[in-house]
């Protein structure tokens, strides 16, 4: 999944300089040309903060005298052929980043090395279990976390107060404040909610105990049509009615950050940490300034936020990797709690790291405050190879959701888009 993570950490208050270490872009692993080995690591562009990096090789090298780590920056444009490339070749890279809704495709293809004797030595008991699952697959284990990311409901504070509205804790009292922002001022939008923001939608679905999709036998089908996923649309449609959003648009078209919420009339929307220090730079750029105040998507009852998407990354080691014994070990350190504790410092927590034990004390009132609130309630898409292809354009779960808001029957729509999701997760 692409992000834009040098803006999430931005918005936490404090600007971490994000670059690769060692060499520059490309490249295999195998052997160094020197006496001693290398392990070559591939991370993206804007996930790895250079001196936590820098942290985690020096620690490595010292236990290991004569290895050198190659650090090298892939960019998300094109990088799941590049991958695909290099992991079918006999010197890949030893540890590689993927995206946690790629892990799943890599690992059935052969790529990734099984991982699921090495449990212990990574602390897998640790990991946030709203994680772990994009990092397995048929009961084994074939990547480490490493972090994720997830949304939270940004508002304005002076329309909130205005309107005598508090930070809802459960979804009456959020429903219960939007219409009172209604009642307050007709030229306000209580909710900025695009129809096709799947993403905040699939959060409703796991409340309700469902899923997008669901194994059945050995087969994966599409289950929109379920009374779960049919209750989590209707509340999806209640909130979706206090918006003037186009229903046939996600949050990118347009962009919500930057081309909505700087025009002012938008009370609350729901968005990421790099959104929302989009929106507060174009604020800032315009001449103005932003008062924006954060709150979890609220639960079905106060003791538990509601669900969200946890978009993030994962770390893997090749399975052709010519160092497996050495990779294995950077992994492990590297996704441990000791360096998974200074990730989460030098991101300033805007991202949730691995291990909840490992998670930055955030500034009171922040972005990543609200969003460390709902990290033991994260949650993944399906994690069956099949799914990348339920995502491709044009998204069937993004038609649905137009669809009901545009008066067809919940039910009926989620028949002929279960459908279309089944059709495509039994695609290779």
């Amino acid at each position: 999944m692409k992000r834009k993570l040098i803006a999430a950490i931005g918005v936490a208050g404090m600007m971490v300089g994000i670059a690769a270490c060692g060499s520059g872009d490309g490249g295999s692993g195998g052997k160094s040309s020197g006496d001693g080995k290398s392990v070559t690591v591939w991370v993206m562009d804007g996930s790895a903060p250079e001196d936590w990096m820098a942290g985690v090789n020096k620690e490595f090298e010292a236990k290991h005298p004569g290895v050198k780590v190659k650090v090298e920056k892939q960019q998300w444009n094109g990088i799941q052929e590049k991958l695909t490339t290099a992991l079918s070749e006999d010197t890949p890279p030893d540890v590689v980043e993927l995206g946690n809704t790629q892990t799943a495709g890599y690992a059935v293809t052969g790529g990734l090395a099984d991982l699921s004797g090495d449990k212990a030595d990574l602390g897998y008991d640790a990991w946030n279990k709203g994680m772990v699952p994009a990092a397995e697959l048929d009961g084994k284990l074939y990547a480490a976390p490493w972090y994720a990311a997830s949304r939270v409901v940004v508002y304005d504070k002076k329309i909130f107060k205005k309107a005598g509205v508090k930070p809802p804790q459960t979804r009456d009292e959020w429903v219960a404040g939007l219409e009172k922002i209604k009642k307050s001022d007709s030229k306000i939008q209580p909710l900025y909610l695009p129809g096709q923001s799947w993403y905040v939608y699939a959060g409703f679905v796991w409340d309700e105990g469902g899923d997008l999709a669901a194994r059945d036998g050995e087969q994966w089908k599409g289950s929109l049509s379920s009374p779960e996923a049919v209750t989590a649309m209707n509340f999806y449609k209640k909130l979706q009615s206090f918006s003037s959003a186009p229903k046939d648009k996600d949050e990118a078209t347009p962009q919500q950050s930057t081309d909505i919420v700087p025009k002012g009339g938008v009370a609350s929307w729901i968005g990421l940490g790099w959104e929302a220090g989009g929106a507060i730079a174009a604020i800032e750029k315009a001449g103005d300034k932003a008062d924006f105040g954060y709150f979890p998507v609220p639960g079905k009852t106060a003791d538990k936020p509601g669900s969200v998407f946890l978009g993030g990354s994962n770390l893997a080691v090749a399975e052709r990797s010519q160092n497996k014994d050495l990779a294995k070990e950077w992994l492990a350190l590297a996704a441990g709690k000791d360096q998974m504790t200074k990730y989460a410092k030098a991101t300033a927590g805007a991202l949730l790291p691995n291990n909840d034990a490992a998670q930055f004390e955030p500034e009171a009132g922040s972005f990543a405050e609200a969003m460390a609130k709902s990290a033991s309630v994260g949650e993944v898409t399906p994690v069956t190879p099949g799914w990348a292809n339920v995502e491709t354009e044009p998204n069937p779960i993004k038609d649905y959701m137009t669809k009901v808001l545009k008066g067809e029957d919940v039910k009926k729509a989620g028949e002929a888009a279960d459908k279309v999701i089944t059709e495509r997760l039994g695609q290779e």
